[in-house]
């Protein structure tokens, strides 16, 4: 839907896969909606970066591993709108040393979780993980876990599907190349400038992803404690036609500047067919702010990257192709959790505004949506969200330059 007015119930600030989501689920409870995108709509300049994303249920904590499997409906219900298969369930294997914890948590808590919710997975030795999933030069003193709900998903069509659904409704306005660059409150209502003009609502929705301090500061708080990882990534052709992989993640301590954890995902159509992409999960130096990042992968890093899968894949061979980098936020929480709250008290009609970053959250895309739409229009959800509220911890408030400085 093209913009005819400049009202609206609900202003969701960015225009990637869970605003979206969010502009998707608003549009279904009859909610006029306008979505500002900063760069382009399906961009490659923020976390939505890349066309793959893995999709698991191993967490080691239980209220995680309970979110996977809810957001599990929500993923069938998108796939209605779409011929494009979403979730191509090849399986989740974690394996390496099982006493490491590392952003992705830990293998042997993840069973524990997964035990105490009765979700399926095979345990499996060194041995195991050598014949049965192709890698090989494992420690002997590795274990892992397969647990076969696990999906690549393919990220691309998720946001197209979630685009055309936004597009085609009637309480949808999608409006990009149109950064936030003032918020002010008037008796109640936001009203948002950007540089196509000025737009208001009675709600915000903020999801800028690793941008947000770009607009909260507006509203007069800021998050001051989050880390920017500029992520490398690459693919390898395949030797072996006929190899294919799981999606996968290996726990291992670094070494050195190596940090030395990886996550692959299998061959897919619908990305560089006759490849299989593998990316460090790892970065050597953090970014100062958002806009300082490349779009060049860390050479040292696609190094260790390609050293791993020379020394432990088989089928494939180690020179890298297609590399890219994809920008996250993460909180500096140890598990890099992500934060889902409203504003802080001190901002006028606090709970108005809804904010949602950091972490890894493609997996919940649907899912996430459907929440940040409850607490958008009924201030409350139905989903324990107490391990996500922490603006407490990370909110603080903040005071803009004068406007004369921009």
């Amino acid at each position: 839907m093209t913009q005819s007015n400049t009202n609206f119930d609900v202003i969701v600030v960015g225009g990637g896969a869970i605003g979206l989501a969010t502009a998707y689920y608003l549009s279904k409870r009859g909610a006029s909606t306008l979505v500002l995108e900063q760069f382009t709509f399906q961009n490659q300049l923020g976390s939505s970066a890349g066309v793959s994303r893995q999709f698991r249920i191993p967490y080691p904590d239980e209220y995680m591993v309970q979110m996977a499997l809810d957001s599990m409906p929500y993923w069938d219900e998108l796939q209605t709108h779409t011929s494009a298969t979403l979730l191509d369930k090849v399986g989740t294997l974690w394996f390496g040393d099982p006493t490491v914890q590392s952003t992705e948590g830990n293998i042997a808590e993840a069973m524990k979780s997964l035990d105490a919710l009765g979700v399926p997975y095979t345990s499996l030795t060194a041995q195991e993980i050598e014949s049965q999933y192709h890698f090989k030069n494992i420690d002997p003193n590795y274990t892992g876990l397969f647990q076969a709900d696990g999906a690549s998903i393919d990220f691309r069509a998720t946001i197209k599907t979630l685009y055309d659904q936004c597009q085609q409704s009637e309480h949808v306005t999608l409006q990009q190349e149109s950064p936030v660059i003032n918020i002010e409150q008037t008796s109640g209502i936001f009203k948002v400038t950007t540089p196509n003009g000025v737009v208001q609502a009675e709600k915000l929705v903020t999801v800028p992803g690793p941008y947000v301090n770009s607009v909260i500061n507006f509203l007069g708080f800021n998050i001051d404690q989050i880390i920017y990882w500029n992520m490398a990534s690459a693919y390898f052709r395949k030797t072996d036609p006929t190899i294919q992989y799981p999606t996968w993640f290996v726990f291992q301590n670094a070494i050195g500047d190596n940090g030395n954890q990886f996550y692959g995902f299998p061959e897919v159509g619908w990305d560089h067919p006759d490849y299989i992409r593998v990316a460090p999960d790892f970065v050597m130096e953090t970014v100062p702010e958002p806009n300082q990042r490349s779009l060049v992968p860390n050479e040292q890093e696609l190094a260790y990257n390609s050293e791993w899968v020379k020394n432990h894949m088989t089928g494939l061979d180690p020179t890298p192709h297609f590399m890219s980098t994809c920008l996250v936020g993460l909180s500096t929480i140890p598990n890099k959790e992500t934060l889902i709250d409203f504003a802080p008290v001190f901002v006028p009609n606090h709970k108005n505004i809804v904010v949602s970053t950091t972490g890894w959250v493609a997996k919940f895309t649907p899912y996430l949506g459907k929440i940040l739409t409850d607490l958008a229009l009924d201030g409350e959800t139905d989903i324990d969200l107490t391990p996500f509220r922490l603006g407490h911890k990370y909110f603080k408030a903040f005071q803009l330059p004068s406007l004369n400085t921009y």
